[in-house]
């Protein structure tokens, strides 16, 4: 019986999904102002923005891939692209927090500033929270646009996050999975 219990163990380790081993993602993303939609100002950001996220790795940095999407966006006037980071990182199924800004850091904070929290599941989940800051020439937030949305977001494909006049596009890749074979043209008789 010990033995039984033993290889069954055994086959369920060897059969089961490795569903607790986080896996290497590329996440791209554009913040981009919708300039038909009135700007509407909220609340300053506050001074803990980034609290209990991670700073992205400037090792982790990568080329920028949609950059013929952004391109676009800047083309038609109709968007204004604030800002345009791919990176990697690992996910899997506890919540990953990070850190991201752009421009010049004064007292702590930036012209923009969020914070990105994704967890894998069958979609994966992301909860965005950017701020969009106007820094005075004392290098204070006098004012602040806020995008703060959530969404379950399909992997490998381009999501827009529409939260009023700011809107994020977000791309998660794996890294690890084998891409998906493309759609043929033609389907044979």
């Amino acid at each position: 019986m010990r033995l039984f219990r033993s290889l069954t163990l055994l086959m369920m380790t060897l059969v089961t999904p490795s569903a607790f081993a986080d896996d290497l993602y590329q996440i791209e993303m554009i913040l981009v102002r919708q300039n038909a939609v009135p700007a509407i100002v909220s609340r300053t950001a506050p001074e803990d923005w980034d609290a209990g996220a991670q700073r992205i790795n400037p090792d982790s940095l990568r080329t920028p891939s949609l950059n013929g999407e952004v391109e676009k966006l800047t083309a038609s006037n109709e968007y204004e692209v604030l800002l345009h980071k791919a990176w990697q990182q690992t996910l899997g199924e506890e919540t990953t927090k990070v850190a991201i800004s752009e421009g010049k850091e004064q007292f702590g904070q930036f012209p923009i500033e969020g914070t990105l929290s994704m967890k894998l599941g069958r979609f994966t989940d992301v909860d965005a929270d950017f701020w969009v800051n106007q820094i005075n020439a004392d290098g204070l937030v006098t004012a602040s646009e806020r995008l703060k949305t959530e969404s379950h977001t399909k992997n490998g494909q381009l999501n827009f996050l529409d939260a009023g006049h700011l809107g994020l596009l977000i791309k998660i890749t794996s890294l690890t999975a084998p891409a998906p074979r493309p759609v043929p043209e033609e389907i044979p008789d």
